[in-house]
């Protein structure tokens, strides 16, 4: 049974946050923002609240593009205890000016794009009304957050610098390859393994960016910065198969294109 959260009274409650009930236990927070990117860094910083403060009940923190799912025990704790818990959090430790997430890695994924690779990139260019090497340097000019880990730890980025928004594959395909860097909207994605996906897929890179064998798993979390590097399709063999690791600890150096 769901109730309606109280009214804050006379908490100090940061203007722009929203707390609502979601099923039984848990609450869907999000920053009400006309800015994008401002609801995106408002998730992130909320996570990163939550994970320091860590209210009593708390169970889980489920990241979305522009939200925070909080789990909680409802035995333990109600919606509208945890709310009033968090918004005194907020309170306290601000959700402006939070500046980068702490700890946050720079990375670099170079990519290869060829017609096997980039299947969607003539169609991608055109429904942006850009040339393919426009809609590539608009991609490869940005830098991207991680927002979220969204399935198999594939890293769901936000901030493509896109004229306008990319629409989803009408038809999905049922298995994109490993490596497959992907677009939509204005964000971009990677595959770490075979799979369906309606992202539009417009490039590949040779690393393996998700593998069990390492610890951790991926190099990469929430709130880590990305961009893309086309290199030749000559350097395919040299890095297939690498593990994606911060630009500081790429063997080598930089991938990108041979002088």
């Amino acid at each position: 049974m769901t109730t309606p959260l109280p009214p804050a009274g006379s908490l100090r409650r940061p203007p722009g946050v929203e707390a609502e009930p979601f099923g039984d236990s848990a609450l869907m927070l999000r920053i009400a923002d006309e800015d994008a990117e401002a609801r995106r860094a408002g998730a992130r910083r909320l996570r990163d609240i939550l994970l320091d403060v860590r209210p009593y009940g708390v169970l889980n923190l489920v990241s979305g593009a522009e939200s925070l799912l909080v789990e909680f025990d409802c035995l333990a704790v109600s919606h509208g205890q945890l709310a009033q818990t968090i918004r005194l959090a907020v309170a306290g430790m601000g959700l402006q000016d939070a500046g980068p997430v702490a700890g946050a890695k720079d990375l670099v994924v170079p990519m290869v794009v060829s017609g096997e690779f980039s299947p969607d990139l003539p169609g991608v260019a055109q429904e942006l009304g850009l040339s393919q090497e426009a809609t590539l340097s608009a991609l490869t000019s940005s830098v991207l957050t991680i927002n979220l880990l969204a399935a198999a730890m594939a890293p769901m980025m936000a901030g493509v610098n896109f004229p306008g928004q990319v629409s989803r594959c009408a038809e999905p395909r049922t298995d994109v390859p490993p490596g497959s860097v992907m677009v939509a909207g204005t964000s971009a994605i990677i595959q770490p393994f075979p799979g369906p996906s309606g992202w539009k897929v417009i490039g590949r890179t040779p690393l393996t960016i998700c593998d069990i064998h390492e610890d951790p798993a991926t190099s990469y979390r929430p709130g880590d910065r990305v961009r893309f590097e086309i290199i030749p399709e000559s350097r395919w063999a040299e890095l297939e198969g690498r593990f994606l690791r911060p630009a500081h600890q790429q063997e080598g150096g930089r991938h990108g294109t041979d002088a």
